[in-house]
């Protein structure tokens, strides 16, 4: 007598952790603490439904382009070992079903932030969206110059935060967008030093794939570093924060050049993922510090 197969349909629980997990929920969540910052930093009065509604929005695009990004690179992530168990590679989500709510959720937030917020901050969800998609995506299998570009739209949200506060371009908000943007650099050096070979397999074109002893990788963690302590002062030299902004963003952007220092003399993964580390710790306190000590 021969048993018939009971098909286990996945719950509602699973289902929602495998679309989370395809919107990057983790990186979702800094988006929104750099956006907050951000409105933050820029708002002479807060508006506490005007701060939730740029947080939801930018929340929807920013998990938009995110699982936008899953649908276009599915194949490679298929080929790396850290990616493959993702849910399109692993089939437990349909590339049909990926692309529609990706795009889905995308123009949502793009709407949601043009009719409640305003459509400044609503053009820098969609520019970062399409120029993530269109412009970085492609170029990681073309040249090592695509982490450069990918810094570009990795640093709107904190600008977007400003916007949403303030319906202008700021030096204020360019100023948090130039330090996301340099922190994401020997942010990421760090990254893909530690994952270079599953890099390569994917066919992915990162400085680390190419640079065999990973001097280069060091190299250029240590000058953005070093560009990334003369920008995180500026907003002190402005006079737009305190003095206990100027010691703590100095203090640890001098961490972060000690350890991209301490990646390029021992180039191993304990290293790299050290200068992660403290990279991450870096990004918390400054933008903390760029909130509480606004003046």
């Amino acid at each position: 007598m021969t048993s018939i197969p009971i098909e286990v349909r996945p719950t509602f629980g699973a289902i929602a952790r495998d679309y989370l997990e395809l919107s990057k929920s983790r990186i979702v969540f800094m988006v929104l603490i750099t956006t907050a910052t951000g409105y933050l930093f820029a708002a002479k009065h807060v508006d506490p439904l005007l701060l939730v509604n740029a947080l939801i929005g930018t929340a929807l695009v920013a998990a938009g382009t995110n699982a936008l990004n899953q649908y276009v690179e599915r194949e490679h992530d298929a080929k790396m070992h850290r990616t493959r168990t993702r849910p399109l590679p692993a089939g437990r989500i349909t590339p049909r079903a990926a692309l529609v709510f990706s795009s889905g959720i995308a123009i949502i937030g793009t709407l949601y932030l043009g009719l409640l917020v305003n459509w400044l901050t609503a053009f820098l969800g969609a520019f970062t969206l399409t120029s993530y998609i269109f412009v970085y995506t492609p170029l990681k299998r073309m040249s090592t110059v695509c982490t450069i570009i990918g810094a570009i739209p990795g640093a709107i949200p904190p600008l977007m935060g400003w916007t949403a506060a303030t319906n202008a371009l700021g030096v204020g908000g360019w100023l948090a967008f130039g330090i996301l943007f340099l922190w994401q650099l020997p942010h990421f050096m760090a990254i893909s030093w530690m994952y270079r070979d599953d890099y390569a397999r994917g066919g992915f074109a990162m400085l680390s794939v190419r640079d065999h002893d990973g001097a280069a990788v060091a190299r250029e963690a240590i000058l953005y570093s070093l560009a990334l302590l003369a920008v995180s002062v500026m907003p002190w030299f402005l006079g737009l924060t305190g003095v206990a902004y100027l010691i703590g963003a100095a203090l640890f952007s001098s961490i972060m050049v000690v350890m991209s220092v301490r990646f390029f003399f021992d180039r191993g993964v304990k290293r790299a993922r050290s200068l992660f580390m403290v990279s991450n710790l870096y990004l918390l306190t400054v933008m903390l510090l760029l909130v509480v000590d606004a003046v």
